[in-house]
């Protein structure tokens, strides 16, 4: 029989961008490579892909993927892993290369390649450049399916905060822009001109503009993305994932539903077991009841406790039979 989750998925189709978030540590790593493995093997295309500096697609599939683009897993799954040091570096060319060709020079003036250097250190530019290379990944279109390994929460609600900020901003020089067009149109009609280096540069605003909304129409609107919170029957985790869940509607971030991890088998009270694993296992019980009192229905599937890590397509396929079942309704 099909899992709750395996149905959202196939009664949703035109849900192509699914994302596992929460806490670092839960297991949304191992989620997203098995819901991945999944959808390959019902015939889907599908990538999966991290930017998080500290993911491990590599370790979970036994593969070097480390800043390869993406890299066959096996028939119609690929995995990629972002290299933030690399991109930095071609954003920085980019950035290079565009003031040379917008201002006609032939060489980066020293003071901002000496700016250029700086902002390379900071924080935002290694988020603004993984940011970047992640509208690439989503509005290329060359994958059926599209699992996003999501950094860990406070970083997920910057990217999110980051598209509306940039989102803002450029509508404001934007609408700045265009008003000072209208001036320059007319003294270009004087003198016979049909472009400005203005113009190039409101047309450079424009198209960062609609990747921006592309990529962050893409990540709210729930005809087409699906995201799901990773959590495990712990009071802490219970309400940070409340306040998360709460931050994520805010940025009107459709949640799917929740997935529950590491639950250990009750079935272990009737058996003589250490004392540990008898409170443990009374802990977790009243923490489900707690969390099927809070997320009800929004619970689509409860993953056990396994015996050992999730690493390989063996355990893998293990983990996606948990989520899924065997996919038939």
């Amino acid at each position: 029989m099909a899992t709750k989750l395996a149905r959202l998925l196939q009664e949703n189709p035109e849900r192509r961008y699914i994302m596992f978030g929460g806490k670092g540590g839960l297991g949304k790593t191992t989620f997203s490579a098995a819901t991945a493995y999944w959808l390959a093997r019902q015939g889907c295309r599908v990538l999966v892909f991290s930017v998080d500096p500290q993911a491990s697609l590599s370790d979970i599939f036994q593969r070097d993927i480390f800043g390869k683009g993406p890299v066959e897993i096996m028939p119609n799954l690929w995995a990629q892993e972002i290299d933030a040091d690399r991109r930095i570096k071609e954003y920085q060319e980019e950035i290079r290369r565009k003031i040379l060709d917008m201002y006609g020079l032939e060489e980066v003036p020293q003071e901002i390649e000496d700016y250029i250097q700086a902002a390379s250190a900071e924080p935002a530019m290694e988020e603004s450049a993984i940011f970047d290379a992640v509208v690439d990944i989503v509005v290329e279109g060359r994958y059926d399916y599209y699992i996003y390994d999501l950094v860990p929460l406070g970083h997920a609600l910057y990217y999110l905060s980051m598209a509306k900020v940039y989102d803002e901003w450029i509508t404001k020089i934007t609408r700045l822009r265009e008003e000072m067009r209208e001036y320059e149109e007319m003294v270009a009609r004087i003198r016979r001109q049909k472009e400005t280096e203005e113009d190039r540069i409101l047309a450079e605003l424009q198209y960062i503009r609609q990747r921006i909304n592309m990529s962050s129409s893409i990540l709210t609107d729930s005809r087409k993305t699906a995201f799901f919170f990773v959590l495990i029957p712990e009071e802490m985790v219970i309400l940070d994932t409340l306040k998360a869940a709460e931050l994520f509607r805010r940025f009107d971030v459709p949640i799917s539903g929740y997935v529950v991890n590491r639950v250990l088998p009750a079935e272990l009270l009737g058996q003589n077991i250490p004392e540990y694993l008898r409170n443990r296992i009374e802990m977790q019980r009243r923490h489900l009841e707690d969390i099927r009192a809070r997320f009800g229905d929004q619970v689509l599937a409860y993953v056990p406790e396994l015996e050992r890590d999730v690493t390989g397509l063996e355990m893998i396929a293990r983990v996606a039979d948990l989520l899924f079942g065997d996919g038939r309704a």
